[in-house]
């Protein structure tokens, strides 16, 4: 399908999903590497009773207090 054709149906408002090829499809800004960090056990009982508390994981609550503190250093 030629590009033309694809934004006229895509400005129509038409199903264009079959005309993708989802299999090489990426979202910038979003991919994942493990880290690991050593934390004193206090620190890890502390986060998981938060966790419990807000029915998340650690995992969770991590990564959106890191999240917020950096979106306050990030111009």
């Amino acid at each position: 399908m030629k590009a033309k054709d694809f934004d006229r149906k895509l400005d129509r408002g038409e199903d264009i999903t079959p005309h993708l090829d989802r299999s090489k499809a990426r979202r910038p800004g979003i991919e994942q590497k493990r880290v690991n960090v050593d934390l004193p056990t206090w620190m890890i009982e502390s986060l998981d009773k938060e966790a419990r508390r807000l029915g998340v994981t650690r995992q969770s609550i991590i990564k959106v207090w890191i999240a917020e503190r950096l979106e306050k250093i990030v111009v």
